[in-house]
């Protein structure tokens, strides 16, 4: 009786320090890709197809997922709800829903992921742009937006606030920087089609003419160009930006 008394007990302190390294997000699970909302942040990545995320799927293929996403428990109710929202690992979720559609293979059905249990939105947002600047670096540009799009939702009293938060680590030249990249974000997000190429040399000389109220100009001009390359977009903000002689 006392050899069952403790085994039964034995069983369910193991199964408290499951659930305790479950609810505290040190036990990594395996959820099926379409449990996972990817839009429950507005992401800090922008959607693109570019060298390292071809080599990132490349090596999800060959290597299975090595690092885990980052999800927190949703809930929503009803038609459509699910259960998880991405917090970190847009690119990764994203490289395996490109392979499971391309392969059909059950073992990209799947992502290895931490459930986090952030106790605001703002600890979240903070939480996916620290993991995305420590991985491979955000753009000036994304930077910019995210903390643009985390203020519109009232995530954030202010983009000032945002960015004091979001980026608490960076300089507050940094700060500066990439504030001037938030007029680019209010003037041309959409008319842009790659501006996570935009380096912060050029885009600070594009902020200057924004300022100086030629906004519906370099709008206009890159609607009717549609540039279909980083390099003609580069190429042509570098003479929009140029200053008037």
């Amino acid at each position: 009786v006392a050899a069952e008394a403790a085994g039964v007990s034995a069983f369910e302190e193991l199964a408290e320090t499951l659930r305790r390294a479950r609810e505290e997000g040190r036990m990594v699970l395996e959820l099926p890709l379409d449990a996972i909302a990817p839009d429950h942040l507005t992401r800090d990545r922008l959607p693109a197809e570019d060298e390292d995320m071809a080599a990132l799927r490349e090596s999800i293929r060959a290597h299975g997922q090595r690092t885990p996403i980052e999800v927190t428990p949703l809930t929503g109710e009803g038609p459509g709800a699910l259960p998880y929202g991405l917090i970190s690992g847009w690119r990764r979720l994203a490289a395996l829903k490109a392979l499971q559609a391309e392969t059909g293979d059950p073992a990209f059905a799947t992502v290895r992921a931490l459930v986090r249990r952030p106790e605001t939105a703002a600890e979240a947002y903070v939480a996916m742009v620290e993991e995305n600047e420590i991985r491979v670096g955000l753009s000036q540009y994304e930077r910019a937006r995210v903390a643009a799009r985390a203020a519109e939702r009232g995530v954030f009293p202010s983009e000032k606030a945002a960015l004091l938060a979001l980026f608490a680590t960076a300089s507050r030249a940094k700060r500066s920087r990439i504030r001037a990249f938030l007029e680019i974000v209010h003037a041309l997000d959409g008319a842009l089609a790659f501006p996570a190429h935009l380096p912060e040399r050029l885009g600070l000389q594009l902020a200057e003419r924004l300022r100086a109220g030629e906004g519906a100009r370099i709008r206009a001009a890159l609607e009717a160009a549609a540039p279909d390359a980083p390099e003609a977009e580069l190429a042509l903000l570098a003479r929009l930006a140029a200053p008037p002689r």
